[in-house]
C-alpha cells in the first residue's frame, strides 16, 4: 500500500491501514442492498471505517462500536443517532465515541444487521485478514454466543483495491469468521456463497492464553 501510494497516516504497517479513498468505498457500501437494509451495526473503531461509522449514523443506525482491545467491563460504546447532540462524524470517531457513546456490555447489544470488520487483506471468497490480536474474532464470538450474530447477519469490510488478494493467500483457521461483502473505492465484491460454512462463532477457551483472558474484563467473567 505504501508503495502505491495508498496508505494515509499513520501508515500501514502494524496497524489496519487507513487508506486514501475509504470516503469513497463507505459511500460505495452506503449504496448496497445490505447496508440499507440494516437498522443496527457492529463495527470496528479503526480509522478507515470511521467514514462508514459515519454514514451509518447519518442514515439513522444503532452504531455499536468495540472499545479499542476490548480493556475495560463495558467493552463498547453504543451510538443512538436519536441522542447524540453533536454530529455524526464526530460521534464516529474513537474519541468521539469515548464522549458521547454510551459504554454498555454484550449483554446490552440488540441484534446486529450487519458486522463491519477492519482488515489487513482479503480475498474474493471472504477470507480476511487482521493484525494479528484476534479482536475481531473474539468480538464476532461474544456476539454470537449472546445470539445477537447469526446466520443471515451480513459481515462486510472496507478496504483499498490494493488489499484484495488472490483466492488461497490468506490462511484460514477453525475460529476466523468469512466476509459476505468486500467493498472497495471502485467496486462490490460479494463473496461466493457457500464456499465456506460460517463458523459457530464459539469462543474456544482452549486457544485463549492467560494473559489474554486477564487483559478483558469481559473474558474474566465469562471463565468456566
Amino acid at each position: 500500500m505504501q508503495r502505491a501510494g495508498a496508505a494515509r497516516f499513520p501508515g500501514a504497517e502494524g496497524r489496519i491501514p487507513n487508506f486514501g479513498g475509504a470516503e469513497a468505498a463507505a459511500e460505495r457500501l452506503r449504496g448496497t442492498p445490505e447496508f440499507q437494509k440494516a437498522t443496527t451495526v457492529k463495527a470496528n473503531p479503526d480509522s478507515p471505517q470511521l467514514p462508514v461509522r459515519q454514514r451509518a449514523l447519518e442514515d439513522g443506525m444503532t452504531v455499536y462500536m468495540a472499545m479499542p482491545r476490548l480493556a475495560a467491563d463495558k467493552p463498547f460504546f453504543a451510538l443512538d443517532p436519536g441522542v447524540l447532540t453533536v454530529s455524526a462524524r464526530q460521534a464516529a470517531s474513537i474519541g468521539g465515541a469515548a464522549r458521547h457513546g454510551r459504554p454498555v456490555d454484550v449483554a446490552d447489544l440488540r441484534p446486529v444487521d450487519l458486522v463491519v470488520a477492519g482488515c489487513v487483506a482479503v480475498a474474493p471468497d471472504g477470507a480476511r485478514l487482521g493484525k494479528g490480536g484476534g479482536f475481531s474474532d473474539l468480538e464476532y464470538a461474544l456476539a454470537w454466543e449472546a445470539g445477537l450474530i447469526g446466520p443471515s447477519t451480513v459481515v462486510t469490510t472496507t478496504v483499498h483495491d490494493a488489499q484484495v488478494v488472490e483466492t488461497g493467500r490468506i490462511p484460514v483457521t477453525a475460529h476466523d469468521f468469512p466476509l459476505d461483502l468486500i467493498v472497495t473505492p471502485t467496486e462490490v465484491i460479494r463473496c461466493r456463497p457457500g464456499r465456506r460454512r460460517r463458523p459457530a462463532g464459539k469462543l474456544r477457551w482452549d486457544e485463549l492464553t492467560d494473559d489474554k483472558i486477564r487483559s478483558i474484563p469481559l473474558l474474566q467473567r465469562l471463565r468456566p
